[in-house]
């Protein structure tokens, strides 16, 4: 039995490939999702806590609060925000650059919480004071305690990159390729 040619591409489904469909769109839509959330919420943090007092959620185990972090993650290497600026625009262009050649639905998850958290950190590197690529990216999350004692203050982007890390490393770990493949199910694997 041949396979009949799909009308709304002219081709059939073998043209398409083991790979299936793009999964671009998911990709980049996932990010812009991300990216809104995580401006808004940082619009209504800097609206609406600067200049004051924590405020407690969830009887202490959540505090909200305005913070500004110059350096990466946790605060980490404070003196190097250029660094880390030009880091996270060049993460956004390659994940850019590979949406096209995504076919993996796990993978596009990923990449897209990873972009959308880039992306809004590095609006604030951008736009934030004390000035281009070197301003304050606005954390506003602190668990256990108001002052990030316990755990340090975070945000959305914060959270979407750690979350897209986490399933990034498990489907590298269970061999899932960009094209949905697992790289045990790829011919040159049994030579590796």
């Amino acid at each position: 039995m041949s396979e009949q040619p799909d009308p709304s591409t002219g081709s059939s489904a073998a043209a398409a490939g083991p790979r299936g469909r793009s999964r671009a769109r998911l990709l980049l839509g996932l990010a812009a999702a991300v990216l809104a959330l995580d401006l808004a919420t940082k619009l209504v943090v800097v609206a609406t806590l600067s200049d004051r007092e924590p405020l407690r959620l969830l009887g202490g185990a959540l505090y909200l609060t305005e913070a500004r972090n110059t350096g990466a993650a946790f605060s980490f290497a404070e003196g190097a925000t250029v660094v880390f600026s030009l880091i996270a625009l060049a993460v956004v262009v390659v994940i850019v650059r590979s949406a096209r050649r995504m076919y993996s639905t796990g993978w596009a998850v990923t990449l897209g919480l990873v972009l959308g958290g880039a992306l809004g950190n590095l609006i604030d590197r951008v736009f934030r004071d004390p000035g281009f690529l070197e301003g304050g990216v606005v954390d506003f999350i602190s668990v256990f305690d108001p002052y990030g004692r316990v755990f340090p203050i975070f945000n959305v982007a914060d959270s979407a990159i750690v979350c897209g890390g986490v399933l990034g490393a498990i489907l590298a770990f269970r061999g899932i390729e960009f094209d949905g493949s697992r790289s045990s199910d790829r011919p040159d694997a049994a030579t590796d």
